[in-house]
């Protein structure tokens, strides 16, 4: 797949979990963080928008603007890097990745693309089997995100700190995918040490 670019979002303050580094929590002796760059290894570029001093080969790392701002600020700065001169200029698409996801899969993401490659429309998102919109597990098309921030700062008088998600998606088209494989679901993110403990369970085969 050709102009594959993914954002991942990694500077929550996590403060369900006492305010750790939580994309830095290891599940199955891995950081979730890494998890997530692994599945989403064949994009170009792969930025991550957090506290990330030490980033992989291969891995922009970028801040949002301020730090803290919240999930669509930080999706500004991911797509601001896409065009920086350390980025692939011309990604037609644009994962946009909760960094806390130990359980999403190259297979995950390529059904997003497929979906999108296939319809017309301006993203795809998993929804969870109540149909609950999985916001931070989607890839969407780069153009329209970047509209859609557009359009969202200048109704803010041009802060997007604070943003939610679902305000940034409002006028997007959008196409649901729902997840019918075996195992546990992609979009499955760690909030709390239970989730993590269960995300365990899960990475070493045990009972969900």
């Amino acid at each position: 797949m050709t102009g594959f670019a993914a954002v991942v979002l990694a500077g929550g303050a996590a403060r369900r979990m006492g305010g750790v580094d939580k994309p830095g929590v290891p599940v199955g002796g891995v950081a979730m963080r890494d998890r997530v760059l692994a599945a989403v290894a064949a994009a170009d570029p792969r930025i991550v928008v957090g506290p990330l001093t030490d980033p992989p080969p291969g891995v922009l790392a970028v801040r949002e603007e301020p730090p803290g701002a919240g999930p669509v600020a930080a999706t500004a700065a991911g797509l601001a890097a896409l065009t920086g001169p350390a980025a692939l200029a011309g990604s037609d698409f644009v994962a946009v990745l909760a960094g806390d996801l130990p359980l999403l899969s190259a297979y995950a993401v390529d059904r997003l693309i497929e979906t999108l490659v296939r319809q017309p429309v301006d993203g795809a998102l998993y929804v969870d089997d109540t149909g609950r919109r999985q916001l931070l597990c989607g890839v969407w098309r780069t153009d329209r995100l970047q509209a859609a921030l557009d359009r969202l700062a200048g109704r803010r008088d041009g802060t997007l700190a604070g943003a939610s998600m679902r305000a940034l998606f409002a006028d997007l088209t959008v196409a649901e995918v729902t997840w019918r494989e075996a195992g546990p679901p992609p979009w499955f993110d760690c909030d709390t040490d239970q989730d993590v403990q269960r995300a365990d369970e899960w990475t070493s085969g045990g009972a969900a």
